[in-house]
């Protein structure tokens, strides 16, 4: 594909000028305005100084004006850096230095974190705010992206528009640091505009769909929502959290959303209200899931709920956005598989010495194609240990660390992440099966297994486990039932007790957050 993601944007407008591409609160924007609004803020940004190949910090919640600002960087050439707005300033500093960012668009109620976060750089990184112009301080340009855009700035005529290489860098999505300080995965447009276009086919995403987009955008799942929406024709409705779900499904129903994308904590949310039923959303055709796993007591309740929408439960890394995908009308028959990879790219297991594995092994997830990322930013060696380039015809094959065995037709299921496994009494312990054999008891909501250091054991078995009821379940008597359906040396050696398990914003489980 020779597109870049702008240009796929562009199209899309000619062809729909004044259809609604996006939807957050009382305001809309046609894709031809979109197209008008993010050329003038290029060009703003060009004028002082942002040039291809420069890193630009967007630094907003979920918004008209942060679709705007990631259209602009794309067509000057810039590469995006989107944060989640809850970055603290510590971590905001560590990722504007390390990418040495020339610019940021950030919002003016953020302005605390990033004017803290700026104070111990270089100071050469330009400020365009978007709201609020009398709050300005010194070096911060003011944006008004409700602006009318100036006379001739049509996407096609303007001297900002990038028209180079596909392979050039598009992106650098940071990963969630559930096992550590986070990488900046770079993705290039080709490898965006690929997996795209695969996602919407597979989904059968068209133009007359509403995607609801409560997912951060900072996030590969919700950029992915919004990047297939540019690319259909279709209407995204813009959330900035998921911290009011009443006020979502409202707003769900009122703009008639026929697309729900969520994580399983989303789903849990949802779950308990009488309102998330067909009879409320009539027009939801087809909900997906990813970023963690949906217990089968949530897809119950949403096959219960919506009986004639589709569920798709995906898999996928932030280092290729997605991997594989379940067919609605094959989970019931394999329960617990993840798919069996996606079309136009290639997936095999292989064993510890590299070598490939045929259907019914067990053995690391290996991945190749056109999404798989250019590497981490400025880090070979972390990208040499997680990619292959082949040099004959440049394709990218990906390790993914994640453990996964196979069925006879080649269905895949996880197992866990390699670096996650337990080594006890000279044993190797999956904490998944240890977690699936506790949530077992009816009393537990939520439980991570991990290992812990242990001068005789080398590492032993240690429980997480969250109640969903008042109750006085023991440790004893966790561990009791762990020896009844487990090996012995699977069993906890210890059990700790929580309110709950600290997840990030995409729903995994934060493991260096935990006591």
């Amino acid at each position: 594909m020779s597109q870049l993601l702008h240009q796929v944007l562009d199209a899309t407008a000619a062809r729909l000028p004044e259809k609604t591409a996006l939807v957050s609160g009382k305001s809309r924007l046609a894709f031809a305005d979109l197209v008008r609004r993010s050329t003038e803020l290029s060009m703003q940004l060009q004028r002082a100084g942002i040039r291809g190949g420069d890193r630009v910090v967007l630094f907003m919640d979920n918004g008209i004006e942060l679709v705007i600002a990631l259209y602009a960087v794309l067509r000057l050439g810039a590469i995006c850096v989107p944060l989640n707005p809850q970055t603290k300033a510590d971590k905001f500093a560590a990722i504007v230095v390390k990418t040495r960012a020339s610019g940021l668009v950030g919002q003016a109620s953020l302005a605390a974190v990033w004017r803290e976060a700026l104070s111990d750089c270089d100071g050469g990184c330009r400020i365009f705010v978007a709201g609020m112009p009398t709050l300005l301080e010194t070096g911060e340009e003011y944006w008004d992206h409700e602006a009318e855009t100036a006379r001739g700035a049509e996407a096609g005529e303007v001297a900002t528009s990038f028209s180079g290489d596909c392979n050039h860098p598009a992106l650098i999505s940071h990963t969630s640091g559930t096992t550590g300080v986070p990488k900046g995965v770079t993705l290039s447009h080709r490898n965006l505009v690929s997996i795209v276009a695969t996602i919407g086919d597979y989904l059968g995403i068209q133009e007359h769909d509403v995607i609801l987009g409560a997912l951060p955008l900072s996030f590969n799942y919700g950029l992915t929502q919004l990047l297939m929406a540019c690319a259909t024709g279709a209407t995204l409705v813009l959330e900035r959290s998921f911290a009011f779900p009443v006020a979502i499904l409202q707003t769900m129903a009122r703009e008639q959303v026929t697309v729900l994308p969520a994580v399983p904590t989303m789903f849990a949310m949802l779950a308990p209200l009488k309102d998330f039923s067909a009879g409320n959303l009539p027009r939801l055709r087809l909900m997906t899931s990813a970023s963690a796993e949906l217990m089968p007591e949530q897809v119950e309740i949403l096959e219960h709920r919506f009986p004639a929408a589709d569920l798709f439960v995906m898999y996928g890394q932030t280092e290729c956005t997605r991997i594989s995908f379940m067919p609605p009308d094959q989970r019931a028959l394999r329960r617990g598989s993840i798919g069996c990879g996606l079309p136009g790219q290639a997936c095999w297991l292989r064993d510890e010495s590299g070598e490939r594995l045929g259907p019914g092994s067990t053995g690391e997830l290996v991945v190749q194609g056109d999404h798989v990322m250019l590497g981490y930013w400025e880090d070979p060696e972390a990208t040499a240990r997680k990619i292959h380039r082949d040099p004959g015809d440049g394709m990218a094959t990906m390790y993914t660390g994640d453990l996964f065995r196979s069925d006879e037709h080649g269905w895949l299921y996880f197992l866990e992440r390699m670096d996650d496994i337990i080594k006890t009494r000279g044993e190797k312990v999956s904490p998944r099966e240890v977690e699936q054999a506790i949530l077992r008891i009816p009393q537990v909501s939520e439980c991570l297994v991990v290992g812990v250091a242990d001068p005789l054991l080398g590492q032993a078995v240690k429980a997480y486990v969250a109640l969903n009821c008042a109750t006085d379940l023991t440790e004893r008597e966790v561990i009791r039932h762990c020896l009844a359906m487990l090996e012995s040396y699977m069993a906890p050696k210890t059990v700790a007790f929580v309110d709950a398990l600290p997840h990030t914003y995409n729903g995994k489980v934060r493991r260096h957050d935990l006591p």
